[in-house]
């Protein structure tokens, strides 16, 4: 027999390895996907440096050729290659993590993912994050293919796929360590997160170590601080939380009105690369990711009005783009509409107000993340971003004041993030609690028993008699010859009335049933005053008897539900 602490070191050493290797893989990935989208930028004349190599005309018709039939290469990758025509991204990983859900399958992930390198590429105006997200996801999903004789084996691998990608991607390990459990996992076990801060140091230490992967963003100097400032960075939060909620709904607005549209769904796609393209030749800093950008606008470069005309193009082609079909994130844009807007703010309103202040760059670092962080639905991971940024104290601190205000006002007119209302659209609603979310999501019909006997409506009562009698019931359920569900009788019934009347002649009673979408939940809601032995359980389109749900398998049901939450929360 094993002993306990041979089992203990081999289960430790198994999870630090798995959160090694998923760290290492999803790190490597995740800088190949990034290398791989500056190409296409450099093929395709969507970067700077090679566009300014073209003459005008040439730029215009690379322009609108490039993102217009990219845009239908996008629209038939996610038509007949991930099956749903729909992309996957983080949402789905939420769902599959928190609901113990199948994750589409690898064919679907691998598309999404090609799908957002493409649309990158092209210069579509989407973060490539989101995407990373995923490919994390699909790391560890393809890693929990071997059994390592680990509970929790396939969560602990996304997790650690997840922060290893974010980490590669912002160089930021504390930040994705914190992301991985506060937006995917949603709770924090030892365990898990053992695995996770080993898989989120190996992808910092890949993207530093081996490839030498520059900062996102950067604050070479600081003026100093002044205590009115708090009061403005304040005001700044409140107004980022105000255009966080205009971002999110407006990419909603954006995917309602491509639905509407009698286009082909490949076709939609293309005709947004199309207008973004047009866009794209009046102001070229919508393309792409725009990273170039982040470095710029914080040094006072460019105006308020270029500011402003920037920061309202990039949140309507980004719109359309997530609407119309091009696959990528909406947490990139959001983090360079919030320089934009922090840059714009911070050019305005302090030198207005006071002779001296922190400086631009402060207020477009807290734009970032004030609105970034309802949109994500993450103020921690968010408040980590900054201090890993920027080593600074002050910054930090800046920047907490400015994300606990938008939070408050993106969270009371929008809700926690746009990935949770994505899953609300879905049914999903984790603002209640996993446990909530959880049974809502989960239907009686797969707890259904025969714990009932079954007559039919011709039959007579002597035979409903002889029924209630084998199975030692008080109740019967009767269908038609068809098989449909007509109601319940109950042995009382049968106390004056002779034999040879058939059960159709009875007052069935059909005041109570659940169909194939009643949720645990639901049930457990109804069965709290009920009194009986079980409720049927009836096919909502063709009336069809499925079968019964005695009270004891709801109660079952639930207990084991929040006992494998649970026992997942509190892992060691």
């Amino acid at each position: 027999m094993i002993n306990r602490p041979f089992q203990t070191l081999r289960r430790m050493a198994v999870v630090a390895l798995l959160g090694l290797v998923v760290g290492l893989i999803s790190a490597v990935a995740t800088i190949g996907f990034v290398e791989l989208v500056a190409f296409l930028n450099r093929l395709l004349y969507v970067s700077e440096a090679t566009r300014a190599t073209l003459e005008p005309r040439e730029l215009a018709l690379v322009t609108i050729g490039v993102l217009t039939l990219g845009g239908l290469a996008v629209g038939l990758m996610l038509r007949y290659g991930a099956g749903t025509g729909a992309p996957a991204g983080p949402a789905d990983t939420i769902f599959a993590v928190q609901l113990h859900e199948r994750l589409p399958p690898p064919i679907a992930g691998v598309t999404s993912t090609i799908a957002a390198m493409v649309s990158l590429g092209c210069g579509a105006s989407v973060g490539q994050y989101g995407p990373l997200v995923y490919l994390g996801t699909l790391v560890g999903q393809l890693v929990n293919r071997v059994d390592l004789g680990i509970r929790d084996i396939r969560n602990i691998a996304i997790a650690g796929g997840v922060a290893a990608a974010i980490s590669a991607a912002f160089n930021a390990p504390i930040a994705a360590l914190i992301f991985a459990h506060e937006v995917i996992l949603r709770h924090y076990s030892l365990r898990m997160f053992a695995a996770v801060t080993v898989a989120s140091a190996s992808g910092y230490l890949v993207a530093n170590v081996i490839f030498d992967h520059p900062p996102l963003f950067l604050i070479e100097s600081v003026g100093d601080f002044r205590g009115v400032e708090f009061f403005l960075f304040g005001i700044e939060g409140i107004a980022c939380g105000l255009l966080a909620v205009i971002y999110m709904r407006w990419l909603h607005l954006s995917s309602r009105l491509a639905d509407r549209l009698p286009l082909p769904a490949p076709v939609k796609p293309m005709l947004a690369g199309f207008v973004v393209a047009l866009v794209a030749l009046q102001i070229p800093e919508v393309l792409g990711a725009s990273q170039a950008l982040l470095r710029e606008v914080p040094g006072g470069e460019l105006g308020a009005t270029a500011l402003l005309l920037i920061l309202i193009a990039k949140i309507l082609v980004t719109g359309l783009c997530i609407g119309f079909g091009f696959h990528g994130g909406v947490i990139f844009p959001a983090f360079l509409i919030g320089v934009l807007f922090g840059s714009l703010f911070g050019m305005l309103v302090p030198p207005a107000l006071l002779e001296t202040h922190s400086g631009i760059a402060v207020y477009a670092l807290c734009g970032m993340v004030a609105l970034m962080s309802p949109v994500l639905g993450s103020p921690m991971t968010s408040l980590l971003i900054v201090f890993e940024f920027t080593r600074n104290y002050e910054i930090t601190i800046a920047a907490m004041v400015t994300i606990v205000f938008a939070n408050l006002i993106a969270y009371n007119w929008y809700g926690r993030s746009y990935y949770d209302r994505q899953l609300a659209e879905r049914g999903i609603d984790l603002s209640q609690g996993r446990v909530r979310a959880y049974l809502i999501h989960h239907k009686v019909v797969d707890h259904v028993m025969q714990s009932l006997p079954v007559v039919r409506n011709s039959d007579s009562l002597e035979q409903l008699r002889e029924r209630l009698g084998a199975m030692a019931t008080a109740s019967a359920v009767v269908v038609d010859d068809a098989g449909r569900y007509q109601g319940m009788a109950f042995q009382q019934q049968l106390l004056t009335r002779a034999d040879a009347a058939s059960v159709g002649e009875l007052g069935l009673r059909r005041d109570l049933e659940f169909d194939e979408q009643t949720s645990i939940w639901e049930a457990m809601e109804v069965m709290r005053g009920f009194i009986g032995e079980a409720i049927a359980v009836v096919d909502s389109d063709s009336g069809l008897y499925l079968g019964a749900v005695p009270e004891a398998a709801v109660i079952d049901a639930y207990l084991e539900a929040t006992h494998e939450l649970r026992r997942e929360e509190h892992a060691s």
